[in-house]
């Protein structure tokens, strides 16, 4: 059994899977509430089993919300420690992309990162395989443009997926069904299949750049060196 997690965006979701099949999922779009509502979510799905029994914990490492990453990998952390039950880190960007896994077509998953930036990699999903065709990455919704021109047919998922989609301005461009917009637990399982596991304590954050307030620290010590 895996228990997967996800808090790396305004939504957030917990799944207790087996062998690709769901035992037990839930899924919430409360806004950035996960400190609150992460834990209680886990300990609904997981009742009638014990964390013991896990055979890993799936989490999205990132990119998204700093303070949602931060929570996610922590509370996997924390679950993990005590039976040292090994961790998977999944790509939020990927697990977007596994929504669409029972589809043929290229997937374009985006995180809003403001100011008309995204966090950004695109899939290709043939005959229920998931095939990476960029790194992640963060990207302008200029360059982010040019880049799917090349593509005869775009599938638009993630939480910045409207965003991107009323202004990239392509007309081989489509914005993702509602029930498939948004990564969740059990496409997070079904990304951390075959992915490698690692101990607690070498799961990390997976950021694409600094924080706010690491970038404004940062301006901050360069203006003082100009002084």
């Amino acid at each position: 059994m895996i228990l997967s997690i996800d808090s790396s965006a305004v939504t957030a979701s917990a799944a207790l899977t087996e062998e690709n099949k769901v035992i037990k999922s839930e899924f919430i779009n409360a806004g950035l509430t996960h400190s609150e509502t992460l834990l209680p979510m886990i300990k609904r799905v997981m009742q009638g089993y014990d964390i013991s029994s896990l055979e890993a914990i799936a989490i999205t490492a990132g990119p998204g919300s700093f303070t949602g990453v931060r929570i996610g990998v922590a509370t996997a952390k924390g679950l993990a420690f005590k039976d040292n039950i090994p961790c998977i880190s999944v790509s939020t960007l990927e697990a977007i992309a596994y929504n669409f896994i029972d589809e043929n077509c290229i997937v374009c998953a985006v995180m809003d990162a403001r100011r008309m930036q995204f966090y950004n990699a695109v899939f290709e999903i043939e005959n229920g395989k998931c095939k990476r065709l960029c790194e992640d990455r963060a990207i302008s919704i200029d360059d982010l443009r040019e880049d799917l021109k090349k593509y005869e047919k775009v599938i638009i998922a993630g939480d910045g997926a409207r965003v991107c989609y009323e202004n990239i301005g392509l007309e081989n461009v489509s914005l993702a069904d509602e029930e498939k917009i948004y990564q969740n637990a059990v496409s997070v399982a079904r990304a951390a299949d075959n992915k490698e596991k690692i101990p607690a304590s070498q799961l990390l954050p997976m950021y694409l750049r600094q924080s706010q307030a690491e970038r404004e620290l940062g301006l901050k010590k360069k203006k003082e060196k100009t002084v």
